[in-house]
């Protein structure tokens, strides 16, 4: 039997929602019968810094950590962040990013320029980059908070999981008072 284990890397910003977003595809991947292993790296979150998740997932899965080079997908919430991670990419992997920019504090105090074209230069490597417009949705959706779930949504366009799958994980890992929105962003997400 085949033990094909798939990676998948979140990499953005301290405060965007990427721990909740990995908590959200562990269980849509455990709920899809999957052993499921996640690793965290947060790098001065709290003040903006980077923060990282990794997952991985198959019918046997040994560690948490991606190997450079072998991640399937890179799953990025902000767009600078996301070009810092491409070497974590195989070839021939899948990119999913997030339109916005976070100036880091080097370009937030003048001493650098923030890249341009950053999502053209990631299709440059990657053909296979999704651009995604995650704030325009979360606030279509109602809250602004909800760009991760946005995101969840188009991830749920790569992967081969029924869509009933991840809105049960959802309703599992979201407290029932923001639900309503979550759901909505989402659905907005799964269709951008």
């Amino acid at each position: 039997m085949s033990n094909s284990i798939k990676n998948i890397l979140l990499a953005g910003v301290g405060g965007q929602g990427i721990l909740l977003a990995s908590e959200i595809l562990s269980e849509v991947l455990m709920l899809a019968g999957h052993d499921v292993k996640k690793s965290e790296i947060h790098g001065m979150a709290q003040r903006g810094g980077s923060v990282t998740s990794h997952v991985r997932y198959g019918a046997r899965v040994y560690s948490p950590i991606i190997p450079e080079g072998k991640a399937d997908i890179l799953f990025g919430f902000e767009q600078l962040e996301t070009f810092r991670y491409l070497p974590m990419l195989r070839p021939g992997g899948r990119v999913l990013v997030n339109d916005l920019k976070i100036l880091p504090p080097s370009v937030a105090l003048g001493k650098e320029p923030y890249p341009q074209d950053i999502p053209a230069k990631i299709a440059g490597r990657f053909p296979e980059t999704k651009v995604v417009h995650g704030m325009d949705l979360a606030l279509e959706a109602g809250n602004p908070r909800t760009v991760n779930t946005v995101l969840i949504g188009a991830l749920s366009r790569l992967m081969d999981i029924e869509e009933g799958v991840w809105l049960q994980a959802i309703r599992n890992m979201v407290p029932e008072r923001f639900l309503d929105e979550n759901l909505k962003a989402f659905e907005l997400g799964r269709n951008a």
